[in-house]
């Protein structure tokens, strides 16, 4: 049974010294997967997340591509280098890419051996496809009996829908999230990113970390098993349960809040902002000292926030017509003045060239063996007040095959050479 001591972890640096891949020194920083090997054959989002997740945290993962195409997500979006695209680059730093051809039986035979070298395999084959390849957790499992193994799949592994395939969109709408999302009378609008699949990538993180942990105690390996529609439903969250409460679906109110009034986004005079009044207190400093209409904050109608809340057609068109009078800085200087919580509404290239983004670390920029420079997300995590590093850029596609290979399963040059020719790898 692998331990999981705070030691540093070597292995980037040690490999990728000798490639052209961008490595951000790590050794003063111990990682908290720092010792754990995570497989992932799996491709396009949910999946990818799922091990990018484990990878920040400190795990060594090694991204199993085809040989020829990769991973679906290469293809998608703007270019950067030869190989890699943002859309790539976004859910795959930290990783290493090995290509083996799954559908020969020398290919298959690598993966195993790779398997039984790896504490956590992540897969999103179609249900079912895994096992007919002899990578099915039952397979695996007499390799390792410890292998906690992560499948994710678009529906429940036991129902009808079993096999069908999974796609965030079409969850969106057969779980009731395109139904809440925009405003009152408009079609049935999907989330700007793909909502569905992130998360049900960190649920996924999630159950293999409680699992890794029980493994300390048990020395056992769990099968996981998630589906996009399961966690689609969880994250309707509270609208999900007033609907059923309702009997009925609930209003759309677009950039509102549901329960909360007054919540949202507002226009000032030059420019939208986001101002949250949580609580009555709240709303009295509002009222006074933001828009100047204390006859607002004594009004019956308008005491309590479910007052609020069930009078908002009547409250808010004065607090519109209030805000749009004012300029968008002064409005957020009386606001945090107030102690209210506000903010401006930027346009998503400014979000990311912030001085608050650039302050917080949370874009970095590192040099690409083709591309000239990268620009990769750094890890949301901070331990110790540290943030975790971007130890290792994207992976251009098999860069890792021959490196993996020879240290992990002693396959030698001449067989890497053979491997090569017939399109193993």
């Amino acid at each position: 049974m692998l331990s999981l001591p705070r030691f540093l972890i070597k292995w980037p640096l040690e490999r990728v010294e000798t490639k052209t891949r961008d490595i951000m020194q790590t050794d003063n920083l111990a990682l908290p997967l720092a010792g754990v090997r995570v497989l992932d054959f799996s491709r396009i989002l949910a999946g990818p997340w799922c091990a990018m997740v484990l990878a920040d945290l400190g795990a060594e993962v090694i991204k199993v591509e085809h040989p020829e195409r990769g991973d679906d997500t290469r293809d998608w979006g703007m270019r950067v280098g030869a190989t890699e695209t943002a859309y790539f680059n976004s859910v795959n730093r930290n990783k290493r890419s090995v290509t083996l051809n799954l559908q020969s039986p020398e290919g298959v035979e690598l993966a195993r051996a790779l398997v039984r070298k790896s504490d956590i395999v992540i897969q999103n084959f179609k249900v079912g496809d895994a096992a007919k390849l002899g990578l099915g957790y039952d397979d695996l499992r007499k390799d390792r009996e410890d292998l906690i193994y992560c499948s994710i799949s678009g529906y429940d592994h036991t129902g009808p829908e079993a096999t069908r395939p999974g796609y965030d969109l079409v969850v969106q709408g057969e779980a009731g999230l395109m139904g809440i999302n925009g405003e009152a009378g408009q079609s049935p609008l999907k989330f700007g990113v793909a909502v569905v699949d992130l998360f049900t990538g960190m649920y996924s993180a999630q159950a293999i970390l409680a699992a890794l942990y029980q493994r300390q105690r048990t020395g056992q390996g769990r099968s996981i098993e998630m589906a996009l529609y399961d966690c689609g439903l969880m994250i309707t969250a509270y609208y999900g349960l007033e609907a059923l409460l309702m009997g009925e679906d609930p209003p759309r109110y677009g950039n509102a809040h549901p329960s909360i009034v007054p919540y949202g986004v507002f226009d000032a005079a030059d420019g939208p902002l986001v101002v949250t009044v949580g609580n009555n207190a709240q709303f009295v400093r509002f009222c006074r000292d933001v828009i100047e209409r204390p006859d607002l904050a004594t009004d019956p109608r308008f005491l309590t926030n479910l007052n609020r809340s069930k009078n908002r057609a009547m409250l808010l068109p004065e607090i519109h017509r209030e805000l749009a009078k004012r300029r968008r800085d002064g409005l957020l200087e009386s606001l945090a003045r107030s102690n209210i919580p506000c903010g401006e509404v930027l346009g998503l290239h400014e979000a990311l060239t912030s001085t608050r983004t650039r302050d917080a670390g949370l874009v970095t920029s590192h040099p690409h063996p083709v591309g000239g420079k990268v620009d990769v997300f750094a890890p949301p995590y901070r331990f110790d007040g540290e943030r975790l590093p971007v130890r290792a850029i994207p992976p251009t596609l098999g860069e890792g095959t021959s490196d993996v290979l020879s240290t992990l399963l002693n396959v030698s040059a001449d067989r890497l050479s053979l491997l090569k020719a017939n399109g193993v790898i």
